[in-house]
């Protein structure tokens, strides 16, 4: 059993605390935050959702089945932008779902474009990696439901930006399965969500003029190098 207790998250989400795996550097582990049982998350839900198994909840089990189907429709050219999946392993804070971690040349976790940006601005080679996902993403009839700045993280060597790789967010809200969808709207809904993504860049670029964060939730707690 994995320790992590002992251990400093480097990022967290709504519900989920992210680790660098105790064995693997180039792997991270997701496991749930202890403060937010799936039974409280139930109970804010609303009708049907209220009464659903718990299990379909989970979203770590959900990305985990979410993975495969990508992996079964799209195949290898889907972790241009993606992180691989490599399934559950047991911590002393409950399952948790391993995924690879994404790292720049010099051994730090990437940051994301969320804060890269904020940091750094946004600088040519930030804006020459985003033209590129932006052309790419809907040739890869992926599900996600929409592309947030601080689910996209910014992987470097040592001079240039090398990619984008879109780490949470994975999925779709509709009711019917993305796969099943014609062809042409899985095309018309990811252009739509990489135009949305562009947007939001330029909507974080107007709030960075004021130098003032409100909630810095996406601001990594540590490089992983420590």
């Amino acid at each position: 059993m994995l320790q992590l207790k002992p251990l400093k998250p480097f990022a967290h989400g709504g519900n989920r605390l992210c680790f660098v795996h105790p064995e693997f550097l180039l792997r991270c582990i997701k496991v749930r935050r202890p403060e937010f049982s799936l039974r409280d998350l139930r109970k804010k839900k609303n009708f049907p959702k209220r009464f659903w198994p718990l299990s379909w909840l989970d979203e770590s089990i959900s990305e985990y089945e979410l993975m495969q189907r990508i992996d079964r429709h799209v195949g290898d050219k889907a972790y241009q932008v993606l992180p691989r999946c490599y399934g559950f392993e047991d911590t002393d804070m409950g399952p948790g779902l391993v995924s690879e971690l994404i790292r720049n040349e010099n051994g730090e976790i990437c940051y994301s474009v969320m804060q890269y940006v904020w940091e750094l601005g946004y600088t040519p080679e930030l804006r020459q990696a985003v033209e590129a996902f932006t052309a790419l993403w809907p040739t890869l009839d992926i599900p996600v439901r929409e592309i947030l700045l601080h689910n996209v993280v910014v992987q470097c060597d040592e001079q240039y930006v090398k990619r984008l790789v879109v780490i949470d967010g994975l999925g779709e809200s509709g009711v019917i399965p993305w796969w099943w969808l014609p062809h042409s709207v899985r095309v018309n809904r990811s252009q739509r969500r990489v135009h949305n993504f562009v947007q939001r860049i330029d909507v974080l670029l107007e709030e960075r003029k004021s130098g003032k964060i409100d909630n810095p939730f996406w601001v990594l707690k540590h490089k992983g190098v420590e």
